[in-house]
């Protein structure tokens, strides 16, 4: 299942398809017993996209059959086990994925001719998403972060080992005088700038927060030779290039919470200068209005905000239930891939804190 999308991931994924691009959501639940209805529910809504497969007279016979076979493959992929919140299947002839979101999704099944994406685009913002670097003297580690865990990571060629069996004793020889320093080494020096060029290609792509672990000899070694991870948040904790998920997890939580609390206290500064200024906007419909004009510089959301809507006439959102017929039960995640396609920056704070506005506000360029 994926996981991070990047840029030129999401520009594949919105190129057009032949007909029928078929996108399948469903939320997931991480625990018991909420996760017994996940299997039941997901096999429904399966079954629902091949009813419509079956019913749309625009999909020949070949390419129903070649889209419904895409759709098991993309079933026996699945594993709920490690689910998340949300699941969003993409089927088109000859291609699948599927993708697992940390954020809610409505229940629904689209045929078109390119992938609904909007989903994907809100829960990567919600995310918060960073990187960790884990440095050893024989490996480097590459850690892919969220709200509530990180996950190790293989893009740009990581982890990065080298055989460190010439100097299996460093240490010993440290202490006795044979050499300076495992990290003053030019053998180690030039695997670390190695792996200083690798993080800065992955950052030119994907540009997010950056913590630095290891000993502290390690991460001041780091910092003399390379120059792509400079200005990253350092933390002296050995061990971690060779670590578990949950121990990397935990020594970066708190400068992760720290991070997010001085968001949260940003934001409302933000906002409450801007309602200053009369360039505020709160709730969904005055929010929805000034997204579409491209006029949001800053969106606020609460991290759980979600409601359904309907469009009265194409002039204002009115509350609605799920199971009316024109109901928009995603339209929290449509402004928030809005306001990311008019330039805006999107920011995800804890429930509650925007109670004044309704749950989502966004300060207004004019």
């Amino acid at each position: 299942m994926e996981h991070a999308l990047s840029p030129a991931t999401l520009t594949e994924l919105r190129r057009p398809r032949p007909y029928p691009a078929v996108s399948v959501l469903t939320p997931t639940h991480r625990r018991e017993p909420d996760n017994a209805q996940d299997p039941v529910r997901l096999r429904n809504v399966l079954a629902e996209a091949k009813k419509q497969l079956e019913a749309d007279p625009a999909v020949p016979r070949e390419r129903r059959i070649d889209v419904s076979r895409q759709l098991d493959q993309a079933l026996a992929e699945i594993d709920l086990a490690h689910a998340e919140d949300g699941l969003v299947i993409f089927a088109a002839p000859g291609e699948h994925q599927v993708w697992s979101l940390a954020r809610s999704v409505p229940e629904r099944v689209v045929l078109s001719d390119t992938f609904l994406t909007r989903n994907l685009v809100s829960a990567q913002a919600s995310e918060r998403p960073f990187w960790v670097l884990s440095l050893a003297a024989d490996r480097v580690t590459l850690w892919n972060g969220g709200v509530d865990r990180v996950v190790e990571d293989h893009t740009g060629g990581f982890p990065l080992t080298r055989d460190h069996r010439d100097n299996f004793d460093a240490e010993r020889q440290e202490r006795i005088g044979d050499i300076p320093s495992t990290f003053r080494d030019e053998d180690t020096r030039h695997f670390l700038r190695e792996a200083d060029t690798a993080m800065g290609r992955i950052l030119r792509e994907h540009r997010r927060p950056l913590y630095i672990t290891g000993e502290q000899a390690a991460l001041s070694a780091l910092d003399e030779v390379g120059s792509a991870t400079k200005g990253a948040a350092h933390i002296a904790h050995g061990g971690l290039a060779h670590g578990t998920p949950d121990a990397v997890w935990q020594a970066v939580r708190p400068l992760v919470d720290a991070e997010s609390l001085k968001n949260t206290v940003g934001v409302a500064r933000e906002l409450e200068s801007a309602r200053g200024r009369k360039e505020f906007a709160a709730g969904v419909d005055e929010v929805w209005q000034n997204a579409r004009e491209g006029r949001v510089r800053l969106l606020a959301v609460e991290e759980n905000y979600r409601v359904t809507v309907r469009d009265d006439h194409g002039d204002h959102l009115v509350p609605a239930d799920s199971d009316d017929l024109d109901a928009r039960e995603d339209i929290v995640d449509e402004i928030v891939e809005q306001c990311l396609e008019t330039g805006a920056e999107v920011r995800f704070v804890p429930d509650g804190t925007l109670t004044s506005a309704d749950g989502i506000a966004g300060v207004l360029r004019y």
